[in-house]
């Protein structure tokens, strides 16, 4: 008789709550974009409108009957947001209204979250949002919990989902390979599912990346346009499922990948999913990305208001083999061309099983004395002689069979029992669900710097994704778990590391841009994006990237010629200009390098430092496109418009046309006037820009009139430096 009586009582306080609710409007607002829900006579929380700002109007707009969050089980038959199997066996769930409550924070922050509970079973979902109101980016996440007696199983459980009515849309996804990351490809969609996804659970980006640009009903623009541009916080597998339903209408729920990935929720746990970011635009997608970089440097990255240093790697140079007095000789070099960082990449440790090819060591993380005799205190010396900082190289998540580290606990690795080991690069993956090898993966990085109290930056890698997925750790009834369970992990450590190391400058690296994601990137100043350092390629690779990535977190490097993996040879100087266009660094033995060629980086370098504020703090406008002419271009323009510089490229020589293309400006103060000087010249080569060299011009004349001088040769570049006069 309680029981009855309790379900009755709810049953009155869900009618009252509907009663009273019917009609209210909730409304998630930046300052040029507004997302509106509406509460419908039936209780349902329903999406009414997604667009540029109606500013007071937003009680005025149609009541729809588009679900919000939908779900399995009911009279919805298109792609859940939610499903979930109750404690009872039931596989139905029903969401409605119960309340919100909106918040301004700190630092124009709008944050607001919706309860939602199903009309039966005391199951709630609260979808949150935080809305930054100057970089018009809204951030989605839900939080699922219960009350039933016994475990409810979460099946589907999207981050968010969004609703759309238009004639068409248009997809732009980022996908690729190692060594050929964010590639661009646009589609139409028809009817039925697209669905964008990762299954990796580690490296999760190696083959298609967490990000997308929609544009509705058109093709999505540079400079005009409504676009919607989203990218998902998380390190682990990820998807994007665009389902066009018999009505034309699109819906887009995106989240962690569920796939074999079914969790278990305990009574009065709380699940929370990751966050979505989405930013909205009518003027296109230079909008978007001058959104998120925006937000990115205020919100999504580590220090993301301090300046990036430049740094020389190792690893192109010598790869494992080196000593103390070639790497010695490198941080000489490195200081005398300018470089601010010396970088020692993987092969410095191991001793039973010594890191010499990639076939073993790691794991073991004590210094290779027959490489490095007097440690790496010696080399950090070396560095603070020279008048540069020291960097290292740390793959603190894996293991190499052929280590004292798996020879006492083969329990700590990702594996199937009973199944033969499935390497890659000769690795393995430690269970990051396991507190213990947590501990471990943070004492790597700990006592590398406590025992080196001198290092300033840290290139923490990760070269392989998940195979044979199972975990000594958890129990049976929770293999399935992993997937999450990984990743709380690592971002536990990665919070672990910056609360004691707040200063070292620390690189996201996975084998190029295998784990590119603002959960991580909270934590990391600057991320590689790709192991190609191919100057042609890392045009395209850096072109994708910067869509909804910051240049002044994207390291780019100058490499040796012919380049290593794809065996091109391009000038020096378009190397250095492509490096230039982000985060400069090298990749290279300065020993091999000519006295001329020496003297030409030297004064690159400087003059990258001329306009390193300006590309790393700017804003980022695309003129010409890699992928629609043989002509590329770009340019930065600093906060107060009163600098900028222009980066144009030739991929190939065309006889007849198209090298000649006008490079219309963008983001200039139509007022000012701006002097135009090329930086980084050829020497002994004479440059068809010199007849603009000196002169000024008006922004408005620069932008409608544009700059005009041809270009001839492949891989021929120029950098053009603008100042107000």
């Amino acid at each position: 008789m309680a029981r009855k009586s309790t379900i009755l009582s709810c049953l009155i306080a869900l009618t009252a709550s509907q009663a009273f609710a019917s009609g209210e409007t909730i409304t998630i607002s930046t300052q040029d974009v507004q997302l509106v829900y509406k509460v419908d006579d039936q209780n349902k929380l329903r999406q009414c409108y997604f667009g540029s700002s109606i500013h007071g109007d937003a009680a005025e707009v149609q009541m729809t009957k588009n679900d919000a969050f939908p779900t399995f089980g009911t009279s919805y038959v298109n792609e859940p947001a939610l499903r979930a199997v109750h404690a009872d066996g039931n596989t139905s769930t029903e969401l409605a209204y119960v309340s919100h409550t909106t918040a301004q924070e700190a630092d124009g922050v709008q944050y607001t979250e919706i309860t939602l509970r199903d009309t039966y079973f005391p199951f709630d979902v609260v979808l949150c949002f935080n809305a930054y109101q100057k970089e018009n980016v809204i951030e989605a996440w839900t939080v699922i919990s219960h009350n039933e007696k016994k475990p409810v199983m979460l099946y589907n459980y999207a981050s968010s989902h969004l609703f759309f009515s238009e004639p068409t849309y248009y997809l732009t996804q980022f996908y690729g390979e190692w060594a050929d990351e964010m590639k661009m490809k646009e589609m139409q969609l028809t009817r039925g599912k697209k669905v964008l996804e990762s299954k990796l659970g580690v490296r999760s980006n190696q083959h298609a990346h967490a990000c997308f640009l929609l544009g509705l009903d058109a093709p999505a623009q540079e400079n005009s346009g409504r676009v919607l541009g989203g990218t998902l916080a998380w390190p682990g597998s990820w998807n994007l499922t665009f389902d066009v339903d018999n009505l034309d209408n699109l819906h887009v729920i995106c989240g962690i990948n569920s796939f074999a990935g079914q969790y278990s929720l305990a009574k009065g746990e709380k699940f929370e999913t990751p966050r979505m970011l989405y930013s909205y635009s009518d003027e296109g997608t230079g909008r978007i990305t001058r959104n998120f970089h925006r937000w990115a440097k205020k919100y999504g990255i580590w220090r993301g208001d301090r300046t990036r240093t430049t740094l020389l790697n190792n690893w192109e140079a010598t790869y494992f083999d080196f000593n103390e007095e070639v790497l010695s000789g490198i941080i000489k070099d490195a200081s005398e061309m300018g470089f601010e960082l010396f970088l020692l990449d993987d092969g410095w440790f191991g001793t039973k099983h010594p890191r010499n090819s990639d076939n073993a060591g790691l794991g073991d993380w004590q210094v290779n004395k027959n490489k490095l005799p007097n440690g790496l205190g010696y080399l950090v010396e070396e560095a603070d002689k020279n008048g540069i900082k020291f960097g290292i190289w740390l793959e603190p998540e894996m293991v190499n069979p052929a280590s004292e580290l798996y020879e006492k606990h083969p329990d700590w690795v990702i594996t199937q029992p009973n199944r033969p080991l499935d390497l890659s690069r000769n690795q393995l993956i430690l269970d990051l669900s396991n507190p213990k090898v947590q501990d471990f993966v943070y004492s790597v990085v700990d006592n590398t710097m406590t025992e080196n109290p001198g290092i300033a930056y840290i290139k923490w890698d990760c070269n392989r994704f998940v195979t044979n997925s199972g975990s000594f750790y958890l129990p049976a009834e929770k293999q399935s778990h992993l997937w999450i369970e990984y990743v709380r992990g690592l971002l536990s450590i990665f919070e672990r590391v910056r609360a004691k190391y707040p200063d070292v400058s620390i690189m996201l690296c996975s084998g190029g841009g295998g784990r590119i994601d603002y959960a991580s990137l909270r934590y990391f100043d600057e991320f590689w994006i790709s192991d190609n350092t191919d100057a042609y390629n890392r045009i395209f690779i850096q072109w994708g990237a910067t869509y909804f990535f910051p240049s002044m977190a994207l390291a780019s490097h100058v490499s040796v010629v012919p380049n290593h993996i794809t065996g091109r040879t391009v000038p020096l100087k378009f190397r250095f200009d492509v490096a230039m266009s982000a985060k400069l660094g090298m990749d290279l033995q300065p020993k091999d390098m000519t006295p001329e060629e020496k003297e030409f980086s030297k004064n690159a370098i400087q003059e990258y430092y001329g306009i390193r504020e300006i590309v790393q703090h700017g804003d980022l406008y695309r003129l010409l496109s890699p992928y629609e002419s043989v002509r590329t271009a770009m340019m930065y323009v600093s906060e107060d418009k009163k600098d900028a510089v222009v980066f144009t490229y030739l991929l190939e020589k065309v006889i007849n046309g198209g090298n000649n293309q006008v490079l219309y400006l963008k983001g200039l103060d139509p007022e000012k006037r701006y002097r135009l000087n090329e930086l980084n010249k050829a020497p002994n080569t004479y440059s068809w820009f010199t007849p603009l060299e000196g002169k000024t011009y008006t922004g408005a004349y620069l932008m409608e009139y544009g700059i005009r001088f041809p270009m001839y040769n492949q891989f021929e570049s120029k950098i053009i430096r603008l100042t107000e006069e």
